[in-house]
């Protein structure tokens, strides 16, 4: 008993080393991994990241246009992030806030049109500036 008291003695004087979480907040580090974003405007709603999550915690509906997540089982590796191919996908540099209750995030996202015949036909159409300067040409007798 008498072997700790200089112990207890001791940690009643010194700086505390530990912080009153979440009331004492520490800064992130700088390239922290935190919560992740998704953009749902610029989500082709492809899977790559369903697929490539470690800890399948984010779901793709390419029928009903839904992406779920579900922070509490996220690992925040960043491999979805890695592979999104058209880079919908981000992650802060903040972790996301504790909670009491659980939390999924569903974004709604929008079906793509996709206009391929339009596409073609734009491209070998030629602009109005062009074909001005193709009939001024023709126009204009040569010397």
């Amino acid at each position: 008993m008498f072997k700790m008291t200089p112990n207890i003695m001791r940690n009643l004087v010194v700086k505390k080393s530990t912080r009153m979480y979440p009331a004492t907040v520490r800064e992130t580090f700088d390239k922290v991994r935190g919560e992740l974003i998704n953009d749902i405007e610029g989500c082709i709603l492809c899977g790559t990241c369903a697929v490539k999550c470690p800890s399948q915690c984010i779901a793709v509906d390419k029928k009903a246009y839904t992406w779920t997540y579900d922070p509490f089982a996220c690992v925040y590796c960043g491999v979805c992030v890695d592979t999104c191919p058209v880079k919908s996908l981000s992650q802060k540099t903040q972790y996301r806030r504790p909670t009491g209750e659980r939390l999924i995030i569903t974004l709604q996202g929008q079906p793509r049109k996709k206009d391929k015949a339009k596409d073609k036909g734009s491209e070998k159409e030629t602009p109005p500036d062009k074909e001005m300067e193709k009939d001024a040409s023709a126009e204009t007798p040569e010397t």
